[in-house]
Formats: structure tokens, C-alpha cells, sequence
């Protein structure tokens, strides 16, 4: 059996893998999630999320590898037994009970005393903003507060860890964008670990202290939103966490990481990528949307390293996230350019021609393939 940890993290996976004959579902994933931590893992579907969720659970067996709770291998634990709980996206409640009832489901079955039951749900009701609902029905509530019931039914239980399998899946957009903001309010009030699993980027980078990226059964980097977005280590989380321009093309000159780019359409593009890139690689270029400005005439974007004009080819108004696609260049290739909320730009419209450029440090490089 593998030796106690220091109980520095509330869980952790060490070198854990799982197989399903042939396929490799999940890789030599290590991992450790301090105490209190709102932790994510962020990926497309297929890449093996659900499955390292379902092995923390304890529903699926490791190939190899360990995982630890509060420094002690769980491996050997049965699911019932491990100090965690876990909320599906379809919640799993009980419409027969009501809402106190589904909320007290799991401490009727440990045998708690009935009255220390009741003062439990409602302790917990009050802290998911739900008092005096422990009457209702299940039918009588809302989508959102069905997920508070159910976050509640597990934190009730003072888990070590909390698991969730896209939990917002099933809701609506306004009721998602909503129950983003609950969920970080629920971990800091309860204090318990949170491991969510999302394909969705934005849920992931508000709520979280640090995510996780997987692709293909591996973590491809481990980091804040922040790091994520603005520092990415691979083509893959450029190109998947947020949105990005992107080009592929031949690196012309090298110089410690200060790159120029002849892309395939034609575009020279200066940008900057890992030391190790020299002339004649090929390379993925990647340009965030609200990195590039916008002006008038040319003299508005003289002091930038990458400078272009075009023509409108459309505007996509949505409020703030309103955003601008730019035909440029012989090969009219298409640019995406959030539109600055100045007002300045208010009046583009199709057709008309239009300067934009940004700066060398706002161009990211990673070697194709």
C-alpha cells in the first residue's frame, strides 16, 4: 500500500492512468488540489474527463497509478466509503421527497438522529440561499434551485471533496451564466475542495482557481484563467481556450524567440515563440480578437510591429462581445476584431476600409503538427 502523504492537498493523483484494452482513456495524469480550492478540468468531450472523475469517485478502476484523499490511497475504497461526493448534470433527485427530504437523503442512511437531521438541512437551505423551502416538492422549484438542492444533499454531508460532472449542462444559457456565479459563492461559504469537469471554457475560467486543459487523456497545462489565456504553453490551449486568429505559415527570420512569420496566405506576421524555433519551421500563429485595434488611417497603427489594412466584411453586434470580421490581404483572408465599446467604431459597416494592427508580444507561436 502506498505510504501517507503529508496531508498538504485534499486530493491528489499521482502517475494515474487508465486503459480499456487498446485505448489509452487517460495518461499518467498527476495532480494535486490544496484543501478549499475550486479546481477544474477543462476539455473537449472524449478527451477523458468524465472517466478521471469517475476513477476519484472510485466508479472506475485505475489501470495504474494512485489517487489520495487528505494524504491517504483511496484506491481500495469502495465508493461509498471514499470521503467525497459527486453531482451529475442530470442532479439524480428524488420528485417523490421534498426538498428537506432529498437534502437529509444521505444522513437518513448514515442513521443520524432525526432532529440533528432536521437542524442539518436547514443549516444547509439557509447557506444555499433556499430558507424555509424544505417543504416543497421538487416539481415546485426551479432549474436553479434544484442545483442548489443537490449541491446541498452532498455538502450536507461535510464530503472531503466535492466532484461535479457538468453540473450547468442541462440548464438554459441566463440560468447557467447565473449559476456560474452561485457555484463560486457556494464553495467559498461551505470552504469544501470543488473538482468540476466542463467543456465549457467560460465556466471553467470564471469559477475556478486553477484549471486543467486535457486533450487526448493528458493535461496539457495545469495554470489560473490567466495563465491559460494570456501565457498558453501549447497550440492546443491557444487555440481552445478563448478565441483566436490563426494562421500557419514558415518562420523567415529566428532570433531568441522573436520571430517573423510568412504565413499560406501570404502575410508577414511578427510574434514571438519558444527559443528552440529557427528558420524554415513551420509554426501555428495565434492572434486574440481584442488584441487587435482598430483605426481610420494608417497613422493610427504606425507604432505596431503588425500592421494591415482591409474591408469590413461584417459586423456581429452583440453588446459588449460585439466583434468585426476584417477581410485583408491578396488572399482576403478573414480577421476577428472585438469591437472597441469607445463608440468610435459604432458605424462600420460592410464594405467599408478599415486599418488595424497589434504588437509583436500580442503574437503567439507554437511549432505545427
Amino acid at each position: 500500500m502506498t505510504p501517507e502523504s503529508p496531508v498538504a492537498y485534499d486530493l491528489e493523483c499521482r502517475s494515474l492512468t487508465k486503459s480499456f484494452d487498446d485505448f489509452v482513456a487517460v495518461q499518467s495524469i498527476d495532480l494535486a488540489i490544496p484543501a478549499g480550492s475550486f479546481f477544474s478540468i477543462l476539455g473537449p468531450s472524449g478527451c477523458g474527463k468524465t472517466t478521471l472523475l469517475r476513477m476519484m469517485a472510485g466508479f472506475v478502476r485505475p489501470t495504474s497509478g494512485d489517487i489520495l484523499i487528505k494524504g491517504r490511497s483511496v484506491l481500495d475504497v469502495p465508493p461509498n466509503k471514499r470521503p467525497v461526493n459527486m453531482v451529475f448534470q442530470h442532479l439524480a433527485l428524488f420528485p417523490m421527497m421534498s426538498v428537506a427530504e432529498n437534502i437529509g437523503y444521505g444522513l437518513r442512511r448514515r442513521g443520524v438522529p432525526r432532529e440533528d437531521i432536521a437542524r442539518r438541512v436547514e443549516e444547509a437551505l439557509v447557506r444555499v440561499g433556499l430558507p424555509g423551502s424544505g417543504g416543497k416538492r421538487i416539481s415546485q422549484i426551479s432549474g436553479g434551485q434544484k442545483q442548489r438542492v443537490a449541491i446541498a444533499r452532498c455538502l450536507v454531508l461535510d464530503p472531503d471533496v466535492l466532484l461535479l460532472d457538468e453540473p450547468l449542462g442541462a440548464l438554459d444559457l441566463k440560468l447557467r451564466e447565473h449559476m456560474k456565479v452561485e457555484l463560486k459563492k457556494l464553495q467559498h461559504e461551505f470552504g469544501t475542495t470543488f473538482v468540476y469537469i466542463t467543456h465549457d471554457q467560460s465556466e471553467a475560467l470564471v469559477m475556478s482557481d486553477r484549471v486543467a486543459v486535457m486533450n487526448a487523456g493528458r493535461f496539457e497545462q495545469v495554470g489560473t484563467a490567466q495563465d491559460l489565456y494570456y501565457r498558453p504553453a501549447t497550440a492546443f490551449v491557444a487555440a481552445f481556450v478563448g478565441e483566436s486568429n490563426k494562421w500557419r505559415g514558415k518562420v523567415e527570420t529566428a532570433d531568441a524567440g522573436r520571430l517573423t512569420v510568412l504565413t499560406e496566405d501570404g502575410v508577414r506576421i511578427a510574434g514571438s515563440g519558444e527559443a528552440a524555433l529557427a528558420a524554415g519551421a513551420t509554426v501555428d500563429v495565434f492572434v486574440r480578437p481584442e488584441a487587435v485595434a482598430l483605426s481610420r488611417d494608417a497613422a493610427g497603427i504606425a507604432s505596431m510591429a503588425n500592421r494591415m489594412d482591409g474591408a469590413v466584411a461584417s459586423v456581429l453586434f452583440n453588446g459588449a462581445a460585439s466583434r468585426v470580421l476584417i477581410k485583408a490581404g491578396a488572399a482576403q483572408a478573414e480577421i476577428d476584431v472585438a469591437l472597441p465599446q469607445t463608440g468610435e467604431f459604432n458605424d462600420l459597416a460592410p464594405g467599408q476600409p478599415i486599418h488595424f494592427g497589434w504588437s509583436d508580444a500580442q503574437t503567439t507561436c507554437f511549432r505545427a503538427g
